[in-house]
């Protein structure tokens, strides 16, 4: 039986079209993805994400337990401060990437709180558990105790500023706060996955339908509104952003997905610290970059690209993009397909789709970029 978010009738109700996600009933659309695209970039989107896992952490040795576990250092990270991190296997893969959180509660005491993906809650979860050590540390699963709603776009800041008892608009990007929210207690957060500015909230689950409706309405009258996991993918797309299970899994490491910023390798011993040493600068490995399509055909997961007949790596992500209204692509290619600048180099590469090659110009990520 799959699992159901707090808000998960609501959507039901309102004509989302629920489909299997990691195990969750969603809501994929309630109408048209592009309307829902362009309402998120235009004005605001409110999304469901309370399938993401959502741990606490806690203890006197909470933040050496979580510097041992994750590819960014924990210790120093100032109260509020948020930073994304990768969780990575003895050979440099990813196991998934994730956000964390630092609090300090109303005694003083720290405690932090991690944000993984859903698909790989229960394997994260079991990581933890196997690298646990002894002394003054302490796990809890607080994710269907909780809900998460994102809201993003231009008009994010002000739709959550009345319920709120922080003003989300002096909070930096990628920091957060425990604050009353709608009157009850929860953590709002300056982050996202849409390329947008906005905020992230987590609420106890008895309180997330009211929060939502006092959202919902204050988004329709800049005239946006709910938006499904269709949007969400193809908004995160055109910022650039990797998903795990395409462009980042097991089989990847962090530096070929671009991701060597989020790794912090000096002085520091982690699950995979060794490996990624050897692996930094490992060129023989394909990277990952985006690409632009000539033509009208939209590039899908799994698509070859090639360079003249050779096949020289493959699409992971791909989508007729709604504020470009043209189709592009992430994926894997030769590292020699690729300049210093994400820009092809001297090739022409393609694509092909359904047995037709469309030409396809490498560009630097993101694709898109908002302005302010």
């Amino acid at each position: 039986m799959l699992a159901h978010t707090p808000l998960h009738d609501w959507h039901a109700a309102h004509g989302g079209r629920m489909v299997d996600f990691a195990g969750w009933d969603m809501p994929v659309q309630y109408g048209s993805i592009v309307a829902e695209h362009t309402a998120t970039r235009t004005a605001v989107g409110l999304f469901d994400v309370s399938h993401m896992g959502r741990f606490r952490i806690e203890g006197s040795g909470a933040a050496p337990f979580l510097d041992r576990i994750v590819t960014r250092k924990v210790q120093g990270m100032q109260p509020g401060q948020i930073r994304y991190a990768l969780v990575t296997r003895d050979d440099g893969g990813i196991l998934d990437d994730v956000l964390v959180y630092r609090f300090t509660d109303e005694s003083g005491r720290g405690f932090y709180q991690l944000v993984v993906n859903a698909s790989n809650r229960g394997k994260i979860w079991d990581w933890l558990l196997a690298h646990q050590p002894g002394g003054d540390v302490q796990l809890t699963d607080l994710t269907t105790q909780t809900a998460m709603i994102a809201v993003q776009g231009p008009r994010a800041l002000e739709i959550v500023r009345p319920i709120t008892e922080v003003d989300v608009a002096r909070l930096k990007y990628y920091y957060g706060a425990e604050s009353k929210i709608s009157g009850g207690a929860g953590i709002v957060s300056r982050t996202g996955y849409t390329g947008e500015d906005g905020c992230e909230l987590v609420v106890p689950a008895p309180a997330a339908l009211e929060v939502w409706d006092k959202l919902i309405a204050a988004a329709t009258q800049f005239k946006g509104g709910p938006a499904g996991l269709g949007a969400r993918d193809t908004l995160r797309l055109e910022a650039g952003m990797p998903l795990y299970g395409h462009e980042l899994g097991e089989d990847t490491n962090p530096f070929q997905a671009g991701l060597a910023y989020a790794v912090d390798l000096k002085g520091r011993t982690f699950p995979g610290s060794a490996a990624l040493i050897k692996l930094r600068d490992d060129a023989t490995l394909p990277v990952r970059a985006g690409w632009i399509l000539a033509g009208k055909r939209v590039p899908r997961e799994g698509y070859g690209i090639y360079h003249g007949d050779e096949q020289v790596g493959r699409v992971t992500s791909g989508t007729f993009s709604p504020t470009l209204e043209t189709p592009i692509a992430m994926g894997y290619v030769s590292r020699e397909c690729v300049s210093q600048d994400g820009e092809n180099s001297a090739a022409q590469l393609s694509i092909d789709i359904r047995g037709h090659r469309e030409a396809a110009r490498a560009v630097q990520l993101p694709f898109y970029r908002r302005t302010s």
